[in-house]
């Protein structure tokens, strides 16, 4: 890996959990010597990208990080856009609604919602990063990426993060054949043991999946209502969501989502 590389991982240790992390920590984090996340980290504070707080000299991200966020805002409005239509998902389903974006092998939160209708409900904040085969956005992306970069997804170790994960790749690409005839993926127990989700794919300019749009809901409220409900609005939040960012959904997506509902 380039120096580039290196570098640019560094900054993918930062996270809402952790947004400050010592020098030590982020050697250990990275498997780099301290020696060469130090000439990185300066290097890349020289240009604002992290700065240096407080007594322990802890590194977070820095100013220069948030205008090249505003900037891809202003060019590619995307979170913004679909925030309005996510905070109206929560509502609608008092439930917790959540988007993702496939950034290239990793499907990273960029957004959520939460409704004020329960005190019990499932949290976003330590999920930054969804594991493909073990989340229904992480299903309903790979369910709709090429058989080529979907196989290169699959062939990576797949953990079992509760007892109801799956694992296995034959039967995880079964289970991907079913959510592409759906036109939905859904979950429960499989990434945190007391949460049930349903997502669909996300889609901007052309027929290529860029996300996910899902709401997540503690096993024990899930009802046959609810889950009619759900199917219902996250469909249609979808389609809105694809039409502000300038797209559309693929004409046999919505056949699937209009018998879904």
């Amino acid at each position: 890996m380039g120096t580039v590389g290196k570098a640019l991982d560094l900054l993918d240790l930062f996270t809402r959990q952790r947004a400050q992390v010592g020098l030590s920590e982020i050697a250990r984090l990275s498997g780099l010597n301290k020696a060469t996340c130090h000439r990185l980290l300066t290097e890349m504070e020289s240009r604002g990208l992290v700065e240096q707080v407080g007594a322990a000299r802890e590194y977070r991200l820095g100013p220069a990080v948030l205008r090249l966020a505003a900037l891809r805002e202003t060019a590619v409005p995307t979170r913004d856009a679909a925030m309005p239509v996510l905070q109206a998902l929560a509502r609608a389903t008092g439930e917790t609604a959540h988007l993702s974006l496939r950034e290239g092998d990793r499907l990273v939160t960029i957004a959520f919602a939460y409704s004020p209708a329960h005190a019990t409900k499932v949290m976003m904040e330590d999920a930054d990063i969804l594991p493909w085969h073990a989340t229904s956005s992480g299903q309903a992306v790979l369910a709709f990426l090429p058989e080529d970069q979907r196989e290169a997804l699959l062939g990576r170790p797949l953990p079992r993060l509760t007892a109801a994960t799956e694992t296995d790749p034959d039967r995880l690409r079964a289970r991907l054949a079913e959510v592409r005839a759906l036109g939905c993926a859904e979950t429960a127990g499989t990434f945190e043991s007391d949460a049930q989700s349903l997502a669909v794919p996300l889609f901007a300019r052309g027929d290529a999946v860029v996300g996910a749009l899902g709401v997540a809901v503690p096993v024990s409220r899930m009802s046959p209502d609810l889950h009619a409900v759900i199917r219902r609005e996250v469909t249609a939040a979808a389609t809105e969501i694809a039409t502000l960012w300038g797209g559309q959904v693929p004409p046999g997506i919505t056949a699937l989502w209009q018998r879904l509902t």
